[in-house]
């Protein structure tokens, strides 16, 4: 692949997602791939290195977890089994990762979170701000769906998609999903000698998304490709590449940014530029650590594109993220509001909507 977004190279992509499946990291007798997974924590630490961001979303707990327990189906005959299975290997799974990173100075941080965590206003937020926290510290996260506690009704289903919701919390630059397959093919690669890798998708139409529908990507099934697919249009719609690449190579990521094959789904150009930025006055900041509301009186002025509902970052005077939030004006409004009383706000813009820029229950400080 030729394209500069290749590898996602730190210097282009500031924070990077990766997903890993638990086919990659969990081998046929339910043990941990250790020197396979080694090599990906050195890819890991040289981007590291580099400047590059890190957080990680990994499987294999359920598999790690049925193998202690001896429990049948992989631990997948029943709810109860999952759960349980999910419980006891996610020990396995956080203490493998920690040693690894550990072994190349880095220092890990579990993340458990379920749907529901990412789709309830405060809870996102919460999680928001705790990963651009880690990332402050320098830490990696790695998160897993918490599959001890969800039910057939509260699940991702897989782990391409809590990528992808990950990405867009952590207001990641990209997203890259370890597969069996090398990327997007044209047909069924296995099948059809013809079949031809697409390298960059610039937009996810119908004839995309049909090629994941008849199974013809990789031969994975429903629970394959075309979750990867939907993947892709969380990831791009939030403003996030995301890539498809091969995890069956060693150190994957240096393979692929050293002309490995892969697939790129750009990012929607109209969402990317939606990432709002708030800066606060000093007394501002002293009011948000109070737990008081962002009033407009206390902006110092507006940055970005963003809509009504939107999450904005909420910045100090040194240009460091104070807090996040879900935003109650368009970035116009906002900016013709910025620095004004709130008493002002039907002269500014002929109505008011809101008295506050962003509501305290509506805010999560980082």
């Amino acid at each position: 692949m030729t394209d500069t977004l290749s590898g996602f190279p730190p210097a282009l992509v500031r924070r990077l997602v990766i997903k890993i499946g638990s086919a990659l990291l969990v081998d046929p007798a339910g043990e941990v791939r250790v020197d396979w997974l080694r090599t990906l924590v050195a890819d890991v630490a040289a981007r590291k290195a580099a400047g590059q961001q890190v957080i990680i979303v990994s499987s294999g707990a359920i598999a790690l977890g049925a193998r202690r327990l001896k429990l049948p189906k992989g631990g997948r005959g029943s709810l109860e089994d999952a759960q349980a299975a999910a419980a006891t290997g996610q020990i396995a799974l956080s203490q493998c990762w920690a040693s690894l990173l550990h072994e190349k100075g880095i220092t890990a941080a579990q993340m458990l979170v379920t749907l529901d965590d990412l789709e309830h206003r405060r809870r996102y937020l919460n999680a928001s701000a705790t990963l651009e926290r880690l990332m402050a510290l320098d830490v990696v996260p790695v998160v897993n769906e918490n599959d001890s506690v969800a039910t057939a009704e509260i699940r991702f289903g897989d782990n391409d998609r809590l990528a992808a919701r990950i990405g867009q919390a952590a207001r990641a630059d990209a997203v890259v999903l370890l597969s069996d397959v090398d990327g997007l093919y044209t047909a069924n690669p296995h099948a059809d000698a013809n079949a031809m890798l697409i390298e960059r998708i610039e937009r996810i139409d119908a004839r995309i998304a049909a090629m994941a529908d008849t199974g013809s990507a990789s031969g994975m099934g429903s629970g394959g490709m075309v979750s990867k697919i939907q993947a892709a249009q969380i990831a791009t719609g939030a403003g996030a590449h995301l890539a498809i690449i091969s995890g069956k190579v060693d150190a994957p990521l240096s393979h692929w940014a050293n002309g490995g094959r892969g697939s790129i789904f750009l990012a929607a150009e109209s969402q990317g530029a939606r990432k709002g930025r708030i800066i606060v006055d000093a007394g501002a900041e002293a009011a948000l650590g109070k737990g008081n509301s962002l009033l407009p009186a206390g902006v110092a002025r507006v940055e970005g594109v963003f809509a009504r509902g939107d999450v904005v970052d909420i910045l100090n005077q040194d240009g460091r993220v104070i807090a996040r939030g879900l935003i109650e004006y368009d970035s116009e409004a906002a900016a013709k509001i910025a620095g004004r009383r709130s008493e002002d706000i039907p002269a500014l813009l002929g109505e008011m909507s809101r008295t506050v820029l962003v509501h305290r229950d509506h805010m999560a400080m980082v």
